[in-house]
């Protein structure tokens, strides 16, 4: 299995965890979310992230998940979420996944964390803890965890830490940080790989200022694999174009407390799982809100024809 480095580029999907209408887990839809992502062109994939519900599972079905997801991507990269509230737990998970064959773990800091310098000493301890060898993307998700940083301080963590080679970037607003990562590299700072989530909803922007890619969980991952390849190329007018189509399900998608379970109804409807429960605190969709969203892939269809 290859590992992420500071040159990992692409779209890698923040893969969702599929449960049974008995809120088991389901181990064949994870064998079919799986094919589905790399069959729409994902580059890798990462999983137990926050979107995956990764609170709600117990430790055995974490690894269990990771074993059959490293199993069905046949060598391809699959990065995992393994924050928690303390390093043991981070650094149990670690172990397991890393000889299971993962690319590489992510983590995002814990809300309990006030100023710059516990936040370096923070991640400090986390690669201290789960060793240097293992690549590391750092989870910068300011509007869930309430942790800030800036891009001075996320420039003394590139510079002090090696192993971390990837920002998961979703800071909102962020796009300037993009441009002060790549400014500082300019300089001679080390290179760091940035994919950007937030359900893709800046990516044009994102790829415009110097992003290397998605890390994120929009139902409809060829639009993200359409827009990075063609703003990659230098086509922004026509990766605009295609995100235009989808960005009315991009939109609904952002509803707090509610995109997941939007984002569930969507894969489940395009057959890439079985159903779209969640586990609580989670429900699936109301009526009206299905007949929303199914409308708005309609059009988005119809919108696609169009544009050719």
């Amino acid at each position: 299995m290859p590992l992420i480095t500071t040159e990992s580029k692409g779209v890698f999907v923040i893969a969702v965890t599929p449960f049974t209408d008995t809120l088991a887990v389901d181990m064949a839809s994870v064998d079919s979310v799986t094919d589905f992502y790399f069959d729409k062109g994902a580059d890798g994939l990462t999983i137990l992230g926050m979107m995956g519900e990764a609170p709600k599972l117990t430790q055995g079905e974490a690894l269990d998940i990771t074993r059959r997801t490293l199993a069905r991507a046949e060598g391809r990269p699959v990065v995992v979420g393994v924050s928690a509230p303390g390093l043991a737990a981070i650094d149990e998970l670690t172990r397991a996944v890393m000889d299971m064959g993962a690319a590489g773990v992510m983590v995002a800091p814990p809300g309990t964390l006030k100023t710059d310098d516990q936040i370096f000493a923070y991640y400090q301890s986390v690669v201290d803890t789960i060793g240097a060898d293992v690549p590391l993307v750092l989870q910068d998700f300011p509007l869930v965890t309430g942790i800030h940083i800036s891009s001075s301080l996320l420039g003394r963590i590139v510079e002090a830490m090696p192993s971390i080679v990837m920002l998961k970037h979703e800071d909102w607003p962020g796009l300037a940080k993009i441009s002060d990562i790549r400014a500082a590299e300019a300089k001679g700072r080390r290179r760091l790989s940035v994919l950007c989530g937030n359900g893709g909803v800046f990516l044009p922007e994102e790829m415009e200022r110097g992003a290397d890619g998605a890390m994120t969980g929009f139902a409809f991952p060829e639009m993200m694999v359409d827009v990075v390849r063609l703003a990659g190329a230098g086509d922004m007018e026509r990766a605009q174009d295609i995100f235009d189509a989808y960005l009315p399900l991009v939109r609904y998608e952002q509803q707090p407390g509610l995109g997941l379970a939007v984002r569930k109804h969507t894969l489940h409807k395009r057959g890439a799982i079985a159903s779209p429960q969640q586990r609580r605190p989670g429900a699936p969709l109301a009526p009206r809100a299905v007949a929303e969203v199914d409308r708005l892939i309609a059009r988005q269809e119809r919108k696609l024809k169009d544009i050719g």
